[in-house]
């Protein structure tokens, strides 16, 4: 009896001990399939990502945001009515003419060089068109650089009566530049490579960077070309400085958008290659509402009449790509606007900026 009474005793035990094992291990299923809130922080989900296409939430606002500047001539500034205009501004208008039917239904971010970055990173913006230079780690970084419209490049200004004539007078200048930038990192690469020597004007502001070199402070100032030419075009004796045709580095001029929204990347490519492509088969801001019966194809097809190029995965209207050269001409026309003989801004040789059929390197995939 007491064996059997033991037996009994010991069963009950075990059985006790298994319904607790069996419960802890329910209990521990459950959790694995439904984790409290408390225990994953909001912080850690995804800030950004609310599954709607760049081109919905540019579309329900009724604008394109758009990075930009106010403060460089011909590129990005303010005219003599407070209106933002530019080389760089138009192409925002292209985009939001495309996509909007309005070039003016833009909301222009004045950014710094520091913010271009983080601008793009967070999609403060939805395009960046502010003289940003596409180089392979921004590619990786800061979000998706669509087409170069702008070949530049840096050199150097001075006073024509400096008695600098070229680099060969270069060694032991002083020059004028601003911190922490590519342009500093450039200058120093140069001038080590060619072992020669010279003392570094250094200013955090880039206005105080020319302020300091028309004042007299430096021999030369270096920049991109263009930029060099936008800040002459300011001085109040623009003739008595020199800027010098030669580049040390590759400054590609590119607009881009965030990263991680390939149908809005392909958008704002397409409506660039729209720009390039009309100059090289003729089509203006003033004819390009004639020209749907066109008897070229090609032309058709930009504007909207003749075959799909791609209008209906895009998302846009078979004539959004006629808007955009309609709201600011074709490239060329774009180009004349503001450094043309007649340019609003200061007159610059397209050189490299030309259209490839007349030697330039400005070329684009074709619309069709």
């Amino acid at each position: 009896m007491k064996n059997s009474r033991k037996f009994y005793f010991i069963l009950g035990i075990l059985t006790l001990f298994a319904l607790v094992l069996s419960a802890c291990g329910g209990t521990q299923a459950e959790n694995t399939g439904n984790t409290p809130a408390e225990e994953e922080p909001a912080a850690e989900e995804p800030a950004a990502d609310t599954g709607e296409s760049i081109l919905a939430r540019v579309r329900d606002r009724g604008r394109l945001v758009c990075g930009a500047r106010t403060d460089l001539t011909g590129f990005g500034y303010l005219n003599a009515d407070g209106e933002n205009i530019g080389f760089d501004v138009d192409l925002c208008r292209a985009v939001a003419a495309a996509v909007l039917g309005d070039a003016n239904a833009v909301e222009f971010v004045p950014l710094t060089a520091a913010d271009r970055g983080p601008a793009l990173q967070t999609a403060e913006v939805d395009m960046l068109s502010r003289n940003v230079t596409w180089t392979s780690s921004r590619d990786a970084q800061w979000g998706n650089f669509t087409i170069v419209m702008f070949y530049d490049g840096q050199t150097f200004m001075t006073r024509v009566d400096s008695g600098i004539e070229g680099p060969d007078d270069f060694d032991g200048a002083t020059v004028c530049v601003t911190s922490g930038t590519t342009t500093e990192a450039n200058l120093n690469q140069y001038f080590s490579d060619n072992g020669w020597e010279y003392e570094a004007v250094i200013f955090e502001e880039t206005a105080a960077v020319y302020g300091a070199y028309e004042s007299g402070r430096c021999d030369l100032t270096t920049s991109d070309q263009s930029q060099l030419f936008s800040v002459r075009s300011g001085f109040e004796n623009p003739d008595d400085h020199l800027i010098f045709d030669f580049y040390i580095s590759k400054e590609p001029l590119t607009p881009a958008v965030p990263h991680g929204d390939d149908a809005w990347f392909d958008i704002v490519k397409v409506v660039m290659y729209a720009l390039i492509n009309a100059e090289e088969l003729g089509v203006t801001q003033g004819n390009v509402g004639s020209m749907g019966d066109s008897s070229d194809g090609r032309i058709r097809t930009l504007v909207g009449t003749g075959d799909d190029w791609g209008y209906g995965q895009y998302g846009l209207d078979a004539d959004a790509l006629a808007r955009a050269i309609g709201a600011v001409g074709n490239y060329g026309e774009l180009y004349a606007r503001y450094f043309g003989e007649n340019g609003m801004a200061f007159f610059m040789e397209r050189g490299l900026n030309d259209n490839y059929t007349n030697g330039g390197v400005i070329y684009a995939p074709p619309i069709k």
